[in-house]
């Protein structure tokens, strides 16, 4: 690939030389004399150079201002400065705007040309670093999270309005499988610290010493083990996004350490004698009412507060059905692309089936699902057989919500044992009327075991 320098020289002899030696090195040399015509070159024709050359000096201005008025105008490029009588205010000036070097002229040729190369290689960094910011605003979109559905509408709504704020915390809440990754990475993708990193972690998958210097980092010698130096996912987040999957699982004493952190914009790695300052956002989500858990001892209250600046509840998928209207074609194109099928036909007692479903492993569930389905495919018609939704074997669904003796759960590994565990005791209570005795006399278990789990789950009873 051909890249552009745009040399900025008044004096003749010298431009020309310049031109002559880059573009016999490759590069597509763009010359002017003036900074008025550096300007409309940048603004009117639109030019992306990779590197700015200039002289100090130029006949209708001085180039820092020049620099100063265009560098959002020339995106990633590097700024190179030559001239005859350098002095510090300048250079420290150069350095202050983010110029990459301040040379004085004569420059040897051999010297410009290893600042040149280095500074080619910044500038491709940086436009790497922009391009991938704009494929993740384009792939995570607030129009990323599909839907016709009054809610998801609302959530749409919501997440525009949030990408266009600094906030500093922000709390996703929903059941499991109901797209708080892909929220979290709209929020990131979409506002201010798209070009800054993002780093994930799910709280409820380290043990707790593990989670607490993947967190924090740590020094060598902190614990045994611990060798080298780590930086910590605060750190490594520092300017970006942490997104904090199932934190409602982190224990007690590292919300407390987490909460100093967001407070203070400070971390102290394990052993270490210092604090580090870190700007960080902080996207928090749990499939566990954390609200509730602060009334019961189990999540810090002032962590959630301090969390809670904004909070997004995703809807669960049997309560915006009607979203399977776009979520199904969706999946079956992504799975036909994946592999190499022709699916296109989805037949009425399909869509059904799929709009009778309770679907408890909500938009996961669903597309797993969908990928068997079309993974079996042998023919441009949806494979309906291979749907295998638990309890509609025969044709019939088992709703929840009926007062039918089944209950229907996912076997696919989109719903996790204790989410399983939850939805049972939930679905019994909703059939009871959430009366802890009844609930127990039809899960065979006593009041005392099934108040435990009631607790655990931060579920509702009437006795």
């Amino acid at each position: 690939m051909i890249e552009t320098l745009l040399v900025i020289e008044d004096e003749k002899l010298l431009g020309s030389e310049l031109c002559r030696h880059y573009r016999q090195s490759g590069w597509e040399v763009i010359l002017t004399s003036t900074l008025a015509e550096a300007k409309a070159l940048l603004l009117k024709k639109s030019i992306e150079p990779l590197l700015i050359l200039s002289d100090m000096n130029l006949p209708d201005g001085h180039a820092l201002d020049f620099m100063e008025a265009m560098k959002k105008h020339a995106g990633y490029a590097e700024w190179l400065f030559l001239t005859g009588y350098g002095n510090v205010p300048d250079s420290v000036r150069a350095l202050r705007l983010g110029a990459y070097d301040f040379l004085e002229k004569p420059c040897d040729l051999e010297r410009l040309d290893l600042v040149v190369a280095s500074a080619a290689r910044s500038a491709a960094i940086q436009r790497r670093v922009v391009d991938q910011a704009k494929q993740g605003y384009r792939r995570y979109s607030p129009e990323a999270y599909i839907g016709h559905s009054p809610q998801a509408q609302g959530i749409r709504q919501l997440l525009a309005k949030l990408t266009q704020v600094p906030f500093s915390a922000l709390i996703i809440g929903g059941e499991s499988g109901t797209g708080k990754g892909l929220t979290a990475r709209i929020l990131h993708y979409g506002g201010a610290r798209a070009q800054q990193p993002m780093i994930e972690v799910n709280c409820a998958a380290l043990p707790r010493e593990l989670l607490e210097s993947e967190l924090f980092g740590h020094e060598p010698g902190a614990f045994t083990g611990a060798s080298g130096r780590h930086r910590g996912l605060l750190e490594q987040a520092d300017g970006g996004t942490l997104f904090m999957d199932e934190i409602g699982e982190m224990p007690p004493d590292l919300q407390a350490k987490l909460l100093k952190v967001i407070e203070d914009h400070k971390v102290r790695r394990l052993g270490g004698e210092k604090e580090i300052s870190v700007d960080v956002q902080i996207v928090a989500a749990s499939n566990r009412n954390l609200e509730q858990m602060t009334q019961s001892g189990g999540f810090r209250s002032d962590l959630y507060h301090r969390l809670s600046v904004f909070r997004v509840i995703l809807p669960p998928l049997r309560e915006a059905v009607e979203d399977l209207d776009e979520l199904v074609p969706l999946f079956v194109a992504e799975y036909n692309a994946k592999a190499g099928k022709q699916v296109k036909d989805i037949p009425d007692e399909v869509w059904r089936k799929l709009k009778a479903h309770y679907w408890p492993g909500n938009v996961r569930e669903l597309r797993n699902v969908i990928e068997r389905c079309v993974l079996f495919s042998d023919g441009p018609v949806f494979p309906g057989q291979w749907l295998q939704l638990p309890g509609q074997q025969a044709g019939d669904n088992i709703d929840p919500g009926s007062g039918s003796d089944g209950i229907c759960l996912p076997l696919d590994g989109s719903m996790a044992l204790d989410d399983m565990d939850r939805f049972i005791i939930k679905t019994a209570l909703e059939r009871t009327g959430n009366n802890l005795t009844a609930a127990a006399r039809v899960l065979g278990v006593t009041r005392e075991t099934l108040r435990y789990r009631v607790r655990k789950y931060n579920l509702k009873t009437v006795d």
